[in-house]
């Protein structure tokens, strides 16, 4: 399985709004810059999102996309869920196993037996970690915070 950009990217988006914005909305211009991913791309994206339940989003100049939930909520499985639908190493791992119709050894094979063993610890993985775990680990690692302008006021 190799996860598409639309997975990676809406990974690194998303954390970047919890890491950098908060509660506050962020706007599509400051994650791309900081994530260096195309605005419209990232639109594209966050569209999935917002349909998954994961992003609000609101219009006007104090507007822009905030986390529809809180960060400890939100795990990777969801973000790569919403990005890519199931997550699967093999199509006969799969929910609805589409091979199995075409596959002589369904339920009667040893590497698909490896390949759900594998799938289910990938995605108990992913749905062990969170943005705030994330976060957690980008404060770890040093990864400096953006202040952000807009709400910054000079007496």
């Amino acid at each position: 399985m190799k996860l598409s950009t639309k997975s990676r990217y809406g990974l690194r988006a998303i954390f970047d709004m919890a890491y950098h914005s908060g509660n506050f909305p962020a706007q599509i211009k400051d994650i791309s810059r900081r994530q260096n991913i195309s605005p419209r791309y990232l639109e594209q994206i966050f569209q999935d999102l917002k349909r998954a339940g994961l992003l609000k989003s609101r219009r006007g100049p104090q507007g822009g996309y905030t986390l529809a939930r809180d960060p400890a909520d939100i795990t990777v499985k969801d973000v790569i869920e919403a990005a890519e639908g199931e997550v699967f190493l093999v199509a006969c791992t799969a929910r609805e196993k589409s091979c199995a119709a075409n596959c002589e050894f369904d339920q009667n094979c040893v590497t698909q037996k490896i390949w759900e063993e594998a799938n289910k610890r990938l995605n108990t993985y992913f749905s062990s970690v969170s943005l705030k775990d994330m976060c957690d680990m980008a404060r770890e690692m040093g990864i400096e915070k953006e202040l952000d302008h807009r709400y910054m006021y000079f007496i």
